[in-house]
């Protein structure tokens, strides 16, 4: 392609309403145009990468023995209805009506409508197992949109949905998209880690998210150097527990004046102690009532385990308007002895502790000596704080540590939860009906490549990895000279005979520009023909990750650019 006939507009400027790097360089680069909040359009550069990535996709699903299909953007309300999630969805699921006033919804997923469509279709275990995807538009009305392609409304998916008669069925296809996932990624030559995750709003067992690491990554994740342990930072564990020395003996309660103390940290202060002597107090509201979560004072509560354990439809923090009516205790001064709140759960690294320093339930009064048993009930004891790098590995204790990641790609295990309320069932071999086991596999295609950028880029612009780089060559005319001109086509048309993706910038343009927009967008290899090499029977190439810049024969260095690109293209094949 010539750029002189291409649909190709690059900015100067950084768009005042981009937030993160991602989204400021595909617009200054010319993959992308805002339309509308968290809307945007894919423009002929960007939508070129989305689509060798979404090549990929199909390769390593079909690969797997998933089998394409297309569903609809729009779903009728009643689907949503049977399932549930009609009246628990929430906000982000857009509604509307047709002419007809017939409720519908532009779908965010796709459960309802493919488990309409197999139970329309299949009803004998001899049909099963069954693996269907698709790669479609979906919208999510979100609160806040930002991040460009990281969190829009409207953005391109890869979903797919496998049906079993067994547990064991469902383990199997979920292994096969696990490591289909991890082949698609590496191909992607992205820096990733699958995660063990809460299942969230799809609910299921199980779940896994693939994070591509980069600093600037809205999600925390741990992972263990040496048994390859990841979890997400709401879900992960550690072994941290404190010495296992012997509880000293249980000690006469005593209240302590703590005048102006409504933080952990405070009291540590004031106390002369380490906030890891002292015990944390949280208490949230839920759909349950008040719930009071006791925390080591070093230690932060995780609200994900909370909800989980609690198994509350929601949950947020204690509203200072009704904190002391509900706890009876004044804010920053809450414990457990004597409180309103009819649940008391307790971290798993209080387990065992004597003499626990806690909120007094009264205005600056802390009470030392406080045992559980003895001067309140028994707390549920759960894994309810968030992991900090450093804590030992569940599995082999070796020392976690904590990145950066963007959630790219998230499979569940779904059992039973849309079969039973849709009633898809199939026959066994006895002819009884039972529902069938379900498997939920995302991977977000425009969040997929917005994330190659954040992992990869310079102050100059993007750094793309070879598989969904837009073009993998970019040949630049430097001059009018009529020589540069025909050895640069001379080149050009080499390239694209051997079926190399590459763009010919012809523009009239200053050599500068011509420069800083290569590296700006970012092609892999650029080569640059000019007078000044040319005179003496060379050219320029260089590869855009060190801008290291070579001399030789246009010749040489065309011979030379196809090999590099082959090579780089068969890497994780």
């Amino acid at each position: 392609m010539r750029w002189s006939n291409y649909f190709l507009y690059t900015l100067r400027e950084v768009p005042s309403d981009a937030d993160v790097i991602s989204q400021k360089l595909m617009m200054r680069a010319g993959l992308i145009r805002k339309v509308a909040a968290g809307i945007y359009n894919y423009l002929p550069l960007g939508l070129r990468s989305i689509k060798k990535l979404e090549q990929i996709v199909r390769e390593e699903m079909n690969r797997a023995g998933a089998t394409e299909l297309l569903m609809p953007a729009i779903q009728p309300a009643e689907l949503w209805m049977e399932s549930g999630r009609w009246q628990k969805y929430g906000r982000e699921l857009l509604r509307i009506k047709d002419r007809h006033d017939r409720d519908f919804v532009f779908g965010p997923t796709h459960e309802e409508v493919i488990t309409e469509t197999v139970r329309d279709s299949i009803n004998s275990y001899r049909q099963l197992p069954i693996n269907l995807y698709q790669i479609q538009t979906k919208f999510r009305d979100e609160v806040r949109p930002r991040f460009g392609l990281m969190r829009g409304r409207e953005f391109i998916m890869k979903d797919s949905y496998s049906f079993h008669t067994t547990r064991e069925s469902l383990d199997q296809t979920y292994e096969a998209m696990r490591k289909a996932y991890s082949r698609i990624f590496n191909r992607c030559a992205l820096d990733h880690v699958p995660v063990e995750a809460d299942t969230g709003n799809i609910g299921g067992s199980a779940s896994h998210e693939f994070m591509v690491l980069a600093q600037s990554g809205e999600d925390a994740v741990v992972s263990c150097p040496h048994c390859k342990y990841g979890a997400n930072i709401e879900k992960a564990t550690s072994k941290f527990f404190d010495d296992e020395t012997e509880p000293a003996p249980a000690a006469a309660v005593e209240d302590i004046h703590t005048p102006g103390t409504k933080t952990i940290d405070d009291v540590g202060r004031f106390l002369g102690k380490p906030t890891s002597q002292l015990v944390k107090t949280l208490v949230f509201d839920t759909d349950l009532g008040p719930v009071m979560v006791l925390v080591r004072g070093d230690r932060e509560g995780n609200e994900v385990k909370i909800k989980n354990h609690l198994g509350a439809q929601w949950m947020e923090m204690l509203p200072d308007t009704r904190f002391e009516e509900a706890t009876g205790a004044p804010i920053g001064y809450c414990g457990p002895v004597g409180t309103k709140c009819a649940r008391v759960l307790a971290d798993y690294s209080l387990r065992g502790r004597s003499n626990w320093i806690v909120g007094g339930n009264r205005r600056d009064t802390h009470t030392a000596n406080v045992n559980p048993g003895r001067d309140f009930p028994e707390p549920e004891y759960g894994d309810f704080s968030t992991v900090f790098a450093g804590d030992p590995c569940p599995r082999c204790g070796t020392p976690l540590e904590l990145y950066r990641g963007i959630e790219v790609g998230h499979i569940f295990k779904l059992g039973t939860k849309y079969s039973e309320s849709m009633n898809c069932v199939f026959l066994d071999e006895g002819g009884e009906r039972k529902p069938m086991i379900m498997g939920c596999y995302g991977l977000g295609i425009g969040r997929t490549v917005a994330a190659a950028i954040e992992q990869s880029h310079d102050d100059d612009g993007i750094i793309w990895p070879m598989p969904i780089a837009p073009y993998e060559v970019v040949v630049t005319v430097v001059g009018k000279d009529e020589n540069v001109v025909r050895t640069a086509n001379e080149i050009y048309e080499k390239l694209l005979a051997a079926g190399i993706e590459v763009l010919l910038d012809d523009r009239d343009e200053r050599p500068g520009v011509k420069f800083k927009d290569a590296d700006l967008i970012g092609f892999p290899l650029r080569i640059a023909v000019g007078a000044k090499s040319l005179a003496g029977g060379n050219v320029e190439w260089s590869w855009r990750r060190d801008r290291a810049k070579q001399l030789d024969a246009p010749d040489a260095v065309t011979a030379r650019v196809i090999d590099e690109v082959k090579a780089a293209r068969s890497q994780g094949l």
